[in-house]
């Protein structure tokens, strides 16, 4: 199994920051550091998916040392995330949705940092979880 290293950050009076220097552009956050590390797995599947769906090549993961040895990335703890299984494939569906729902969610969406359908599958998860 192939692991992510994500750089968590947290500034005053703000929630933890996540990102992943193999993945330019991939961001999330959590209220607590166990948050920030649930957030941080989902976002990088979703990102995976959609490379993948998209036919985009997913980079190898960096080592360590690698990511280290950019100073801009001194300031964030480093944590393994794992990539989900290659099997994991997006596929497209068709859903009808209240306009001011889906105005709502795509508001949240956008405050969150996620796409329309990476928010919805996050919200999915979440829910089936509980």
């Amino acid at each position: 199994m192939r692991h992510y290293i994500a750089l968590i950050h947290k500034d005053p009076d703000s929630d933890y920051g996540v990102s992943f220097p193999d993945l330019p552009g991939v961001i999330t956050a959590g209220t607590d550091l166990d948050d920030a590390r649930a957030m941080a797995a989902e976002a990088l599947a979703l990102h995976l998916e959609g490379m993948v769906a998209d036919g985009e090549a997913v980079p190898e993961p960096s080592s360590l040392e690698e990511i280290m040895a950019n100073p801009e990335n001194r300031s964030g703890v480093a944590v393994l995330i794992p990539a989900p299984a290659e099997d994991v494939r997006s596929v497209r569906v068709n859903i009808t949705l209240p306009s001011d729902i889906l105005s709502e969610i795509d508001r949240r969406a956008e405050q969150e940092g996620f796409t329309r359908s990476g928010f919805l599958a996050q919200a999915a998860k979440k829910a089936l979880a509980a």
